[in-house]
């Protein structure tokens, strides 16, 4: 099942071999291990401004002291497992609506800042000074004032991460603010990053001093292993422009570049763009953000960060930061029972970021199901670490409730709220963006086209599926079977529910073609033509294929959705391609949506809030509306 429900992998016969040697390569670097170590270097002579700026009054004020030097006891921590949250609306500015939710009562909700002043933000001194003009450089839309350098957007996003709570945005897309949204976790994991360094290196400095005999247990300032954050992105492209960020906001303000290692390898390995795409083939805007550059979704790379250098393929118990596919840490992880498998190096992430969370939904969600499965675990060996220097939460096994999860997507669904829900235990609290779709996408539909919504009934969220299955070949099939209804394609999300009814198809000796993101090139020109030209009656169309290829299906009459699709959108793309219908104004067009209660997200996306409630709540099974310009 794993492997069917994965998108077409880029993986080869032979890479088991190269995946293996990566591993060597990943966790082993004696000959660079000193120079990048945290434990062999030691903090710079401070300048008088430096001095300044760190002051005692300053430093009681930073949000990553107060979070990290939070000391929980057992009680709180019952309290957490007990998920005993008190919960909170509240509505902001740009953001909209907020839910705050927390198990710990002092950590309640807060307030987005009126005025934002690099100096009142706590950054990491050299981030003062490169944040605004790697802001400005990187997004065409920046506040002009040197005062104001965040995006209202930004100002607010940023409001909520500073203060180390959990947050889920889920209103990211690639054409209006991923850019945006890009830089400024970027900026929080940096800051992060690089306060906890200097901790580290600071406290190195004052134990070399310190006389010898003396021991002291003030210096903890560590996890069990080095990787602090932990970034998951769906391809190399997003990688790239991360990495891209993180040089920018090291760069001293001087016009000294810092030292980048192995910069020339990581521009080969992930600017490149091994697929062609078809020159003639248009697609949509929001496809092209989507699949630009390079699009390969396996990989992981671990970053090492010091006060003026960076280095890239950093082995992972040297690295910083890792930034990794899910599919990259999946092949990493490994699943029980294999001899070869490693996810120690996941102890202690203290930040955790997924970025577009809904893409991983048409790879395969099970591997970002798996990395949560693995993270904040007690390691298996120690790999070198001082445990007088170990935070006495990673020694409690509490890493979990320290970690703060940022999780960015273009949608509300229900898998993605559950990892939320379920696998975000940060003790400060979560924040969710919920702000309720007014308009669905069936506003965008041109053709003139009556769409008729089914509801179904099922016990529980496991059994709708099986309900589906036979409401849709007891109910709706029948009515279909007709060669009157010629030219029906019927488009089914799930990849499971695309066999079950492949299977179903053959049986019954129907005249069908089915494509899916497996299909070969010749396959889909064979099912295209058949379906047109009417030679086959059904045609079969996966979501995953929609998305991945975009193509156009000439010649649709009548339109099944078995499940509303994943992506609002996809509903009215689908129902504006049956405009190239054959026979023209004088052809018959209809449009069947199933739908249950648990599809309550994905109906208000489609039909808007106020007609789902309805349509919800309603005694009536059958309801219809009309789109299209009508005389």
């Amino acid at each position: 099942k794993e492997a069917a429900a994965q998108k077409p992998s880029q993986e080869e016969p032979g890479d088991a071999d190269i995946c293996s040697d990566l591993k060597d390569e990943e966790f082993t670097d004696e000959k660079h291990e000193s120079e990048f170590s945290l434990e062999t270097n030691f903090i710079e002579e401070e300048t008088a401004d430096q001095k300044e700026s760190c002051s005692s009054v300053e430093a009681a004020k930073d949000p990553f002291k107060h979070h990290m030097d939070e000391e929980l006891n057992k009680k709180d921590v019952d309290k957490i497992v007990a998920r005993s949250k008190s919960t909170s609306q509240v509505k902001w500015p740009v953001l909209g609506q907020l839910v705050f939710s927390c198990t710990l009562e002092k950590f309640g909700m807060i307030k987005p800042d009126k005025e934002v002043s690099v100096k009142h933000l706590h950054l990491h001194r050299p981030l003062e000074i490169t944040w605004p003009k790697v802001n400005s450089l990187f997004l065409s839309k920046q506040p002009k004032s040197e005062g104001q350098p965040f995006t209202p957007l930004q100002k607010e996003l940023f409001c909520i991460m500073n203060s180390y709570k959990d947050l889920f945005y889920p209103e990211r897309t690639a054409l209006r603010n991923a850019e945006e949204i890009r830089h400024v976790y970027c900026l929080h994991a940096m800051n992060h990053i690089l306060k906890a360094n200097a901790q580290v290196l600071s406290n190195n400095a004052k134990r070399r001093d310190q006389k010898q005999g003396v021991e002291d247990d003030g210096f903890r300032d560590q996890g069990l292993t080095r990787p602090k954050v932990l970034i998951v992105v769906p391809f190399r492209e997003s990688a790239l422009r991360v990495v891209q960020v993180f040089i920018g906001l090291l760069e001293s303000a001087s016009k000294k570049k810092i030292d980048v290692s192995n910069k020339k390898r990581f521009k080969g390995e992930f600017g490149s763009n091994p697929e062609e795409k078809p020159p003639n083939l248009k697609r949509p805007e929001d496809y092209e953000a989507v699949f630009a550059g390079n699009i390969d979704d396996h990989f992981r790379i671990g970053v090492a960060v010091l006060q003026k250098s960076m280095r890239l393929y950093a082995p992972f118990y040297s690295s910083d930061v890792i930034i990794a596919s899910p599919l990259g840490l999946r092949t990493v992880i490994g699943a029980e029972g294999e001899k070869k498998r490693e996810y120690d190096f996941l102890s202690s992430i203290e930040m955790l970021i997924i970025d577009e969370a809904d893409i991983y939904l048409m790879q395969n969600w099970e591997h970002v199901l798996h990395l949560l499965a693995h993270i904040n675990l007690l390691p298996l060996e120690s790999h070198g670490v001082d445990f007088s220097r170990v935070r006495m939460f990673s020694l409690n096994n509490w890493s979990k409730y320290y970690r703060q999860t940022l999780l960015f997507g273009a949608l509300q669904d229900p898998q993605i709220n559950s990892i939320f829900n379920k696998h975000c235990l940060n003790y400060r609290g979560q924040v969710a963006v919920r702000n309720v779709p007014l308009v669905g996408s069936v506003s965008h539909v041109v053709v003139q086209l009556p769409h008729v919504f089914r509801k179904l009934e099922a016990e529980n969220s496991v059994s709708v599926i099986d309900a589906r299955f036979h409401f849709f070949i007891d109910k709706v099939l029948p009515e279909y079977r007709d060669a009157v209804m010629s030219h029906t394609l019927i488009y089914v999300p799930s990849y499971f529910d695309y066999v079950r009814l492949r299977n179903y198809f053959k049986k019954e000796d129907l005249s069908c073609m089915h494509i899916c993101e497996y299909t070969s090139k010749s396959g889909i020109s064979r099912a295209r033509h058949f379906f047109l030209k009417g030679e086959k009656q059904f045609l079969i169309f996966t979501e995953r294929f929609h998305f991945y290829k975009r193509y156009t299906i000439k010649g649709i009459r009548n339109l099944i959705f078995y499940e509303l699709p994943t992506y609002p959108h996809f509903y009215s793309e689908v129902c504006n391609m049956m405009k190239l219908a054959d026979g023209g104004e004088e052809a018959t067009l209809t449009c069947t949506v199933l739908y249950s209660k648990y599809d309550a997200q994905k109906l208000a996306a489609v039909v808007g809030v106020e007609r789902a409630a309805q349509m919800l709540q309603s005694s009536k099974h059958v309801h219809l509306f009309v789109t299209g310009e009508t005389e």
